[in-house]
C-alpha cells in the first residue's frame, strides 16, 4: 500500500479536525491502494489536531511574514502531495501564495481559484453573485440603506459580518435601536456589516457539501443535511437525498466558477432554497458526510492529485448527533512541541475510548 502525505492546515479549527477524521476514515477503508499519512500545521502548540496527525508542526500566523515559506519548506521536506486549508483566515494567504507552494514544493493546494474565494467569503459580493445569476437568496442590503431595507423586510432583521462565520457576531435586531446597536458592534469588532432579511426559524435550514472537479467541470459530488446549531456549528443533522436542495447548489457551485470543494447554506422557504451564504472550502461538517458515503477530502484529492474522474450519487440516510470529546496528551509532550515546534502527533496524545 502507497503512503501517500498530505497537510492539513490550522489544526486547532474544527474544519481541520474534520479533514483529519475524513483522511483517516478513508484510511480504515480495506483493500485501498493508498493510504495517507497525515500532516497537521498550526500557530499554536495548544492546537488539538497536531496532536492527532502523524507530524504535527508550528507555522507561524497565516498573515505573517514568513508563514508562505513555512508551508513551502514543510511541503518540500515531507514530500507532501496535497494540501488542504483548514481556516476561513488562511484561504486568501494560501491562494495568494498558491503558484510558489505548488511550484517550490510540488504539493498540490486543494482550493478554489481566488476568485470564488472573494466572492465567497464576503457575505455583501455572495448576495451580489446570487443576485445577478437571479439565484434565490436571502435579501440582503448594507448598513448605509437600512432605513429604506427596514421599510421593505421589515423586523426582524439579521445583522452579521461579512467577512464572518459561525455565529460570530450574529444579531437578530426586533427594531431600529436594536439594529443600530448590532450594526456597531460589528464594527467596534474591526468587521463589516450587512443586514439580511430573517428567514424564520419555521423553515428548516440546510446545509450541502459539493465537490467540483480541478477543471470546473462538473460537480463530483453533493450531500445535504437539514441541520440545527449550536455555537455556529452542525449540532444535529439530518442526513437525507433533500433532491432539490442539493440541485439548487450544484449550480450555485457551477454558477460560481467552482473548482474544489464549497459548502452552500440555505433555508427552505415556500419550498424554495434561499441561500444566505457560501462557504467556499471543506466544511467542518465533512466528517458526517464522509461516514454517510461522501468522503470530500478523498474524493478531492483522487481528483486533484492523482487524476482521476470520481463521481458520488447515493449515500446513506442517517441522524447524527454531535457531543464534545478530548484530547490528552502528557505535559512534557505539550511543552516539547512548543519548544520544538513539532509533535509525533497521536504517539504523544490520547483519545480514551469513554463513550
Amino acid at each position: 500500500m502507497r503512503r501517500r502525505t498530505v497537510l492539513v492546515t490550522a489544526a486547532g479549527t474544527v474544519v481541520a479536525q474534520g479533514v483529519v477524521k475524513c483522511l483517516k476514515l478513508a484510511n480504515s477503508v480495506r483493500g485501498k491502494p493508498e493510504s495517507y499519512r497525515i500532516l497537521t500545521a498550526d500557530m499554536s502548540p495548544l492546537a488539538a489536531g497536531l496532536y492527532r496527525s502523524d507530524l504535527g508542526v508550528i507555522v507561524p500566523k497565516a498573515d505573517a511574514e514568513g508563514y508562505a515559506e513555512a508551508i513551502v519548506k514543510l511541503c518540500r521536506e515531507e514530500t507532501v502531495e496535497a494540501l488542504f486549508v483548514g481556516a476561513d483566515e488562511e484561504l486568501h494567504p494560501i491562494a495568494a501564495a498558491r503558484e510558489r507552494i505548488e511550484k517550490e514544493s510540488g504539493a498540490v493546494v486543494v482550493s478554489n481559484p481566488m476568485t470564488v474565494l472573494k466572492t465567497g467569503t464576503d457575505k455583501w459580493k455572495t448576495f451580489e453573485f446570487l443576485k445577478k445569476n437571479r439565484l434565490p437568496s436571502a435579501d440582503s442590503a448594507l448598513p448605509e440603506n437600512k432605513e429604506e431595507f427596514a421599510r421593505r423586510s421589515g423586523f426582524p432583521l439579521v445583522a452579521k459580518p461579512r467577512e464572518g462565520h459561525g455565529s460570530i457576531d450574529f444579531h437578530i435586531a426586533k427594531n431600529p435601536e436594536e439594529l443600530d446597536h448590532a450594526i456597531l458592534a460589528i464594527k467596534r469588532a474591526g468587521l463589516h456589516p450587512i443586514i439580511q432579511e430573517y428567514l424564520g426559524d419555521e423553515n428548516p435550514e440546510f446545509t450541502t457539501g459539493v465537490t467540483v472537479e480541478k477543471g470546473g467541470g462538473y460537480v463530483m459530488s453533493s450531500i445535504a443535511m437539514k441541520r440545527t446549531l449550536k455555537g455556529g456549528q452542525t449540532y444535529k443533522a439530518f442526513v437525507d437525498e433533500f433532491k432539490e436542495i442539493r440541485e439548487s447548489a450544484k449550480t450555485v457551485a457551477l454558477k460560481l466558477g467552482c473548482r474544489g470543494p464549497v459548502n452552500i447554506q440555505a433555508k427552505l422557504v415556500d419550498e424554495v432554497p434561499k441561500v444566505f451564504e457560501i462557504n467556499p472550502r471543506i466544511s467542518a461538517s465533512c466528517p458526517i458526510r464522509a461516514v454517510a458515503g461522501v468522503n470530500e477530502p478523498d474524493i478531492l484529492f483522487k481528483n486533484f492529485v492523482l487524476g482521476e474522474k470520481i463521481s458520488v450519487e447515493e449515500y446513506r440516510r442517517m441522524v447524527c448527533m454531535r457531543y464534545w470529546n478530548e484530547v490528552y496528551v502528557p505535559y512534557s509532550s505539550y511543552e516539547r512541541t512548543a519548544s520544538r515546534g513539532r509533535t509525533d502527533g497521536k504517539k504523544d496524545s490520547l483519545v480514551p475510548a469513554y463513550f
